[in-house]
């Protein structure tokens, strides 16, 4: 592993997280980045009726503005899994070029195209682009009255010859992610974290308990755990989600990367 993004390894496959659920993930020589929010800390107003007044992002990005805009020249694709800031921001939306492929969620295509995108394409089951297979998955992004005002979201597969990565989304752990697991027994599966919620309800994100269920579910991928530290409604954090893995003798199970870590796969 190493700790900068200023330059991307030139292995095939890599996971780089940059902070929260913003990755770059390199597969068959092609960048894709996921849920751009770039916003410098504590540009946004906090998530409101979690308890406190934290404003967001709590951490800077781990590249200077030079180092992103080398990294946004190389991108081949953007893939968006649902419009929730912390997942695709105002900052992102300034700084990509209205011209960039852009993968979304049908719902969403037309909200993305209205804030001046010209190269959107919507997936409601799967496609190939470049050789790589991309299937649409759903999952449940909290339960009752709460989940439902999220809103959809979306994860999604990402195949190349013998790799295949599951990127779940904000989503808890449910028959959806269940069914994926076992329908495409991903190679790698991101998953996250963070048990984001709100004064009442229940996490709207995964908790420790979920991610040992996808464990439980496929021993044999190799979780990921981002999507901490970062929002003020996510309540686990790193510490807290290794605590609790090392608990259970599964703390080797799940890698959990520092902001600015790339995962050589």
């Amino acid at each position: 592993m190493e700790s900068s993004l200023t330059k991307l390894n030139n292995k095939q496959t890599s996971i780089s997280l940059l902070r929260h659920a913003t990755l770059v993930i390199e597969i068959n020589g092609r960048k894709l980045l996921i849920d751009p929010m770039l916003s410098a800390k504590d540009a946004m107003d906090p998530v409101q009726n979690c308890g406190n007044e934290i404003r967001i992002p709590m951490v800077e990005l781990p590249i200077d503005s030079d180092g992103m805009g080398q990294l946004l020249a190389e991108v081949d694709a953007v893939i968006i899994t649902h419009l929730h800031r912390d997942h695709w921001d105002a900052a992102a939306q300034n700084l990509i070029n209205s011209d960039q492929l852009i993968f979304c969620q049908p719902n969403d295509l037309g909200k993305i195209q209205g804030q001046g995108f010209k190269n959107v394409r919507s997936i409601d089951s799967d496609i190939e682009w470049k050789e790589i297979k991309i299937h649409r998955t759903n999952g449940q992004h909290g339960t009752g009255d709460i989940g439902k005002k999220m809103g959809e979201v979306s994860g999604f597969i990402f195949q190349y010859m013998n790799t295949s990565i599951y990127l779940a989304g904000d989503t808890i752990w449910c028959a959806d992610v269940e069914n994926v697991l076992l329908e495409f027994r991903p190679v790698v599966t991101v998953v996250n974290a963070g048990g984001a919620k709100f004064i009442t309800g229940d996490p709207i994100t995964m908790t420790p308990t979920d991610i040992i269920k996808v464990h439980n579910t496929l021993p044999e991928t190799k979780i990921i755990a981002v999507h901490m530290d970062t929002v003020n409604h996510c309540f686990n954090t790193r510490v807290d989600l290794f605590n609790e893995l090392s608990e259970k003798n599964l703390a080797s199970k799940v890698m959990i990367p520092k902001d600015g870590e790339i995962i050589e796969l």
